[in-house]
């Protein structure tokens, strides 16, 4: 009998002769062939399992991640995006197109400019120091010492923390008769109390530190991970050398994180401009006196939504605004990144 060589598909080749007396082959189906002819199958080169893997079924395992992105992020964009450009009311109700009229009016608006100078100065302040100090924490935290788990605990301890709780704290610490005021008073340091939660601009100082305060032990883990990847050697042959402490952090720590900087500087850029509960726990729901404290979070649940006079398509228009200003830091966080790589 003459062999019959197959295919990886298993399949007997078109051109293989027939076995004497047997039974001319079948052609495969209509149907079959429309499905092979669409869902092609692996390379001639693929061995193993990928014989029997399809081009779609990666995709098949990654749906329910892209169902999720598309339908609580892509389409809430889109839909805030369409309505920036109507009259919608944050109760619902028919909506009218009004074009770009809500953008108009928020380049005229002073309350929409204070409310980006409070956010764009909370970013300024906030993102260099936290960059900075959760680096030297780190530091400080990095060597195995008897008893560094304990300070390394309470130092990542405010992570844990609800934002609401830490503010309720800082509102007791802050306050006229609070407990920085109380001491500082009994030391004689001040004769009155500090009007930490009733002057603008004390306020909004007093919501970058709680800020700070919050955030070190998260991105103190954030440099000890990226600590432990500096080569040792570069610090033994700097001490060596007779580089101090200082020279050694600037020339050796500093270059060897500079990634992790980078993203440090990022994720905490875009948390400042998102930044609200801070602003809310410590200067009320008016925003500090006046709203004089009101970033633009804070700006949006006001003009947007408001159940008696806000509009939802002016507080999107004010969202798309917060978007394109977010999203400007993150290019430029990336730009310097490939800079400073190359």
């Amino acid at each position: 009998m003459t062999a019959v060589r197959t295919t990886p598909d298993g399949e007997a080749p078109a051109t293989a002769p027939a076995a004497p007396g047997a039974p001319a082959p079948r052609s495969p189906g209509r149907v079959r062939r429309v499905l092979k002819a669409v869902t092609p199958g692996p390379t001639p080169d693929a061995g193993g399992a990928a014989i029997y893997r399809r081009w779609w079924l990666p995709w098949l395992w990654m749906l329910p991640a892209i169902f999720g992105a598309a339908a609580f992020g892509v389409f809430p964009f889109l839909n805030t995006l369409v309505l920036s450009f109507t009259d919608a009311k944050p109760l619902g109700g028919a909506a009218g197109f009004v074009g770009l009229d809500n953008y108009t009016r928020m380049l005229g608006d002073s309350d929409f400019w204070l409310a980006t100078r409070n956010s764009v100065l909370y970013a300024l302040i906030v993102v260099p120091l936290m960059v900075l100090l959760p680096l030297l924490l780190a530091v400080l935290v990095e060597k195995n010492l008897p008893g560094i788990g304990f300070f390394r605990s309470a130092f990542y301890t405010p992570v844990l923390a609800s934002s609401v709780v830490v503010g309720l704290s800082w509102q007791w610490l802050l306050a006229d008769q609070g407990l920085v005021n109380t001491w500082l008073e009994k030391a004689h340091i001040i004769k009155e109390a500090i009007p930490f939660l009733s002057d603008s601009w004390l306020i909004l100082l007093s919501a970058m530190g709680l800020t700070l305060w919050k955030g070190l032990g998260w991105y103190m883990i954030f440099y000890l991970a990226a600590l432990g990847n500096v080569p040792k050697e570069l610090h033994e042959a700097a001490s060596v050398d007779g580089a101090g402490a200082v020279r050694r952090f600037w020339h050796i720590t500093v270059p060897g994180v500079r990634t992790s900087m980078m993203l440090v500087g990022t994720l905490t850029g875009i948390g400042s401009l998102r930044v609200f509960t801070e602003i809310y726990m410590l200067g009320g729901s008016t925003g500090g006196p006046g709203g004089a404290d009101r970033t633009l979070p804070f700006y949006i649940r006001d003009v947007g939504l408001d159940p008696l006079s806000g509009n939802a398509g002016y507080g999107a228009a004010v969202s798309v605004a917060l978007f394109v200003l977010t999203l400007g830091l993150t290019l430029l966080a990336q730009r310097l990144t490939k800079e400073d790589e190359s």
